[in-house]
């Protein structure tokens, strides 16, 4: 039976460009009336192609430096501001334990807002989830700033945290299904590496400790914000993914957006022939999808390889978390005076020159991940983690040496490799991890794996900041060892198991995965070529040219052995 597709003969809405960035309250007035006098609402402010994802990309980003803000600003400065200490009784070293519970409680409200994103983001849609998780960061971010006690103060830390762990396991997702295959990479990429700016102005932000009294410490929570009010004035009027738009039945709505996006005419054959395709790939996922409670009981069946799937998107964000990033960046003022033996004040300046290293490195990296691909971006970063590890815990274990005679310049030698770790770190395994689950799942399963895959990122998050303070202070250069063995367990994983997800459509990778690839991929070149399979770019082409004879029903996607199969097939 063949599909209705009459409404792609609608006509499309003229194009209406804006100059203006933010338009006034007069300019918004002006758009509605030239949208009257027309008999049709312009959505977007007129906005199409490139400028409408450079707007999605504006909120993503935005949502990911308050991210990185959050995960600097309290640990890194705040928890050592005296003021704070006193107004919560966190002074003493007997208050290791507590001020570690009240830093790492925000990982939990992460883990439970990924949680709720799994329930909630498939039935609201990736824009209104955001929302929702901005407006539950704004009630925390209150809540910390006017805090009084450890009570008031751990519940803002999780109430922020929740939100936090909604916009996380959302944002990618949105990004990755509105932005184009040649830039999806690069633009998620780039959005961790505003996670890193906002990482980064906390660490300079942390400053403010030296000023004293409350400004030093309710400041540098209130900044937080300005976050959610630039997320306030952007989200409301970007559209919703296209994807869930088809996956929800609202096809008319589905391909509007996606002519915006590529900036075409709603009847042009590539928007015609990207709808078909999405449209195929849910289909045959709805058809063959495995349900989570056989999923859980072990009852699965070949056809779309979900569990696979969901367990390489959620081993990114595990091994971001067990490659040590956040015994460093949570800790790393603490580790340089408490390990290497620096001043305070001189702790936090290096912490903060660091972060600013780490920013360059992560915008380096957005533009490299296209070329070189995930998997080499993954296993150099990766790589770069272990020696630097390895050279830290030599240097350490010389300065904790009885009588060693430069135990002061080996100490201090060791800045040099938690800057290479920042730089390593930032090239590969900070962003990645985050794009790689929206990629290897599947349309139905991508909120549920990315939200699998943040929850992931969250509980080992909260297992490294609780053991990191203990660890430096119980196990001194030894502490290090254990992130020197995660690192070089990870490499071997990384180079057999997980296949290569550049320059590949979302629906190229479904393609792939019906094909009951082996677990191995390192034998397989469609699997870790960088470049774009010439099976999947040959049967695109195919797919447009059928649009353009006429024939949008029939489609030349790989599957069941190599074997052409039409939707209409699919549908008998």
């Amino acid at each position: 039976m063949r599909r209705d597709v009459s409404f792609l003969n609608e006509p499309t809405c003229p194009h209406m460009f804006l100059t203006c960035v933010f338009p006034s309250v007069t300019a918004r007035k002006q758009i509605k009336n030239m949208a009257l006098l027309d008999g049709k609402g312009q959505p977007y402010f007129g906005l199409k192609g490139k400028w409408l994802t450079f707007w999605i990309t504006v909120a993503c980003a935005t949502d990911m430096s308050l991210f990185g803000y959050d995960q600097g600003v309290s640990p890194g400065g705040v928890v050592i501001t005296q003021d704070y200490l006193d107004v919560h009784g966190l002074g003493g070293t007997d208050k290791t334990n507590t001020r570690s519970i009240v830093t790492s409680i925000y990982t939990i409200g992460c883990f439970f807002g990924a949680l709720l994103a799994f329930s909630i983001g498939e039935k609201l849609g990736r824009r209104k989830t955001v929302i929702i998780g901005t407006v539950i960061m704004t009630i925390g971010a209150i809540l910390q700033t006017t805090s009084f006690s450890i009570p008031h103060m751990i519940v803002g830390r999780i109430v922020t945290g929740v939100g936090n762990g909604i916009n996380t396991s959302t944002a990618p997702v949105w990004q990755t299904e509105t932005s184009k295959v040649g830039d999806r990479g690069k633009l998620v990429v780039f959005e961790l590496s505003m996670n890193i700016f906002g990482f980064m102005l906390s660490q300079w932000i942390n400053g403010l400790s030296f000023v004293g009294g409350p400004i030093g410490w309710r400041l540098p929570l209130a900044i937080q914000l300005v976050f959610c009010a630039i997320l306030f004035s952007t989200l409301p009027w970007l559209p919703e993914s296209p994807r869930w738009l088809l996956a929800h039945g609202r096809e008319d709505e589905a391909s509007r957006i996606l002519a915006d996006l590529e900036d075409k005419p709603i009847d042009d054959p590539v928007v015609v022939a990207e709808r078909q395709e999405i449209v195929f790939s849910i289909d045959y996922e709805r058809k063959n999808a495995i349900r989570w409670r056989d999923l859980l009981r072990g009852q699965t069946t070949a056809g779309t390889n979900t569990i696979r799937r969901l367990l390489l998107g959620a081993g990114t964000q595990a091994f971001q978390q067990f490659g040590g990033i956040n015994a460093i960046s949570y800790y790393l003022p603490t580790l340089l005076i408490e390990s290497v033996g620096l001043e305070d004040q001189m702790a936090r300046l290096i912490s903060a020159l660091a972060s600013v290293s780490y920013l360059f490195a992560s915008l380096i990296a957005a533009p490299m991940v296209e070329r070189f691909g995930r998997r080499v971006m993954m296993l150099v970063s990766t790589l770069i983690q272990l020696i630097c590890f390895i050279l830290v815990t030599v240097l350490l274990a010389f300065t904790e040496k009885p009588g060693y005679p430069s135990q002061t310049e080996v100490a201090k030698a060791t800045v040099v490799w938690f800057f290479i770790y920042y730089i390593g770190f930032g090239l590969g395994m900070l962003g990645i991890p985050w794009l790689y689950p929206t990629e290897i799942n599947s349309l139905p399963m991508r909120t549920k794996g990315a939200a699998v895959a943040t929850m992931t990122d969250w509980i080992t998050n909260f297992l490294v900041v609780e053991t990191t303070p203990i660890g430096i202070q119980n196990l001194g250069w030894k502490f290090y060892v254990i992130w020197a063995v995660t690192n070089a367990v990870m490499l071997p994983i990384i180079w057999a198991f997980f296949p290569e997800t550049a320059n590949r459509t979302l629906e190229d990778l479904d393609a792939y995965y019906r094909e009951n690839p082996p677990l191995l991929v390192i034998k397989d070149k469609d699997a870790t070529s960088v470049r774009r399979p010439a099976k999947f770019a040959a049967a695109r082409s195919n797919d447009v040219e059928q649009v353009v004879v006429g024939d949008v029903s029939k489609r030349h996607v790989t599957e069941y052995g190599g074997r052409d199969v039409s939707s209409t097939e699919q549908e008998k």
